[in-house]
């Protein structure tokens, strides 16, 4: 009896030996019946303390929020500073590139009929600068043509407005107007210097706008010959697992600036058009260089035209008197009725959706970063970024868009009708296949393998 006692309390002591070496032993966890009755073992860990835990969550999050923030701004802010130093670069580069959505159909459609891709981007090209100079020319020979008529209805004009100055409603008196020519005279006299220094500097820039015209002419024959490898290359250079995606978001934002671009000039011509036909039909001194500014004016959305308009109105005041400036200030107005209420959402906001008040804050970004260029291309650059934020937000996984189209777009044909398999009627937009470059398989020339056959 005592030998069975010894070996009970030895084999006790054992388990007990052992289960102290194993350290303590976590409880089992019973699951409610209700799932099935299952046992398993579960163990807790309890999480440190950290500064965080003192923090309600709303600060947390701000604080998260905000050091993002800051690093995104300081990038940005790298980002304009290196823009501005290689300005004499950048800027022929991205006139070219919006140049290039201008005539690529055109280099298109000589390339489909099987010309060679040199030769139809240097017949584009050719054509284009053509087209260009010439223009100029007649610019030019109408300026000198009438530049003695228009010195004497200068004089004419001002005297006119002197007078109506001194006789009309504000009622000035001679003195007044004289005291205010001579302190003009006497500010021109007293920066001379700096008017001398400004000479200096537009003839250092008159050297860069005739580099970057030959670096414009240079890049836009490449983008037009081989846009498509350059894009390829550009996408090659990212991780595997982006390359789909950015070839599909930059295939998309490709097509709503060539939108974009087609439905500036249009605006742009029609603006000019009406503008010009106005000058011309009340006989104002430089209608087609005037209706040349107001065409180039049309580029920069929204206030182009305005100021354009307004340097048409001057003339006219300073020419053919007050009467006539106020015909061609109601022609101005009119002009531009047309283009915000009838050209802008039919014609733009086809190619793309980007609100009025986007629009105008990007102008005026532009123009404080980059002056004149920045206000050109804050829009495109605008609409660019929108369609391919969108893409990337609505397609992660960079699959092309049901209907083919960039996103934020509206079809040109309308919103229509979709039935749905209920045989209710939705009003959704109905829009037509677009041609892409994604091939049947789903692969993106951009991100074929080195040597694939395309």
């Amino acid at each position: 009896m005592s030998m069975v006692w010894r070996d009970t309390a030895r084999q006790r002591a054992r388990e007990r030996l052992a289960a102290a070496r194993r350290g303590p032993i976590v409880p089992p966890f019973t699951a409610a019946p209700e799932l099935g009755g299952a046992t398993t073992r579960v163990t807790l860990v309890e999480r440190a303390a950290t500064v965080d835990d003192g923090l309600p969550r709303g600060v947390r999050t701000a604080g998260a929020w905000a050091w993002r923030i800051i690093l995104l701004v300081g990038a940005a802010y790298l980002l304009i500073r290196m823009v501005s130093l290689l300005r004499v670069v950048v800027i022929p580069v991205v006139v070219a590139l919006l140049l290039a959505a201008m005539f690529e159909p055109v280099a298109a459609a000589l390339r489909k009929r099987g010309m060679n891709r040199s030769l139809a981007a240097g017949l584009v090209l050719l054509t284009a600068l053509l087209v260009v100079v010439g223009g100029l020319a007649l610019i030019v020979q109408t300026f000198i043509s009438q530049l003695d008529d228009l010195s004497a209805q200068v004089g004419d004009g001002i005297a006119e407005v002197q007078n109506w100055l001194v006789q009309g409603p504000l009622h000035l008196s001679q003195t007044q107007l004289s005291d205010g020519l001579d302190r003009l005279r006497t500010s021109i006299t007293d920066n001379q210097s700096a008017l001398t220094t400004g000479a200096l500097s537009t003839a250092a820039t008159v050297g860069e706008l005739v580099a970057g015209f030959f670096l414009v002419l240079f890049t836009l024959f490449f983008y037009l010959r081989d846009g498509g490898q350059i894009w390829t290359f550009l996408c090659r250079l990212l991780p595997s697992g982006a390359r789909i995606r950015a070839a599909r978001a930059g295939h998309y934002s490709w097509h709503t600036l060539v939108s974009y671009v087609r439905a500036t000039v249009l605006v742009a011509l029609v603006d000019a058009v009406g503008i010009g036909t106005g000058l011309g039909v009340l006989r104002v001194p430089l209608a087609l260089p005037l209706a040349a500014l107001v065409f180039l004016g049309g580029f920069i959305p929204v206030i182009g035209a305005t100021l354009t308009g307004a340097v048409a109105v001057l003339v006219a005041l300073v020419t053919v008197g007050p009467v006539k400036a106020l015909i061609v200030l109601g022609v101005v107005i009119a002009v531009q009725q047309l283009e915000g209420h009838v050209l802008q959402p039919v014609i733009m906001g086809r190619a793309v959706a980007l609100h009025p008040l986007a629009v105008i804050l990007s102008i005026a970004t532009g123009v404080l970063v980059a002056g004149i260029i920045g206000g050109l291309v804050a829009v495109p650059l605008l609409a660019v970024v929108n369609t391919a934020v969108r893409y990337l937000v609505g397609h992660p996984d960079g699959e092309p868009t049901p209907d083919r189209e960039p996103p934020g777009t509206v079809s040109a044909d309308g919103p229509e009708p979709v039935t749905d398999p209920d045989g209710d009627q939705k009003d959704e937009p109905v829009l037509p296949p677009m041609e892409t470059s994604v091939t049947a398989s789903g692969d993106h020339p951009a991100v074929a393998p080195a040597g694939a056959e395309r």
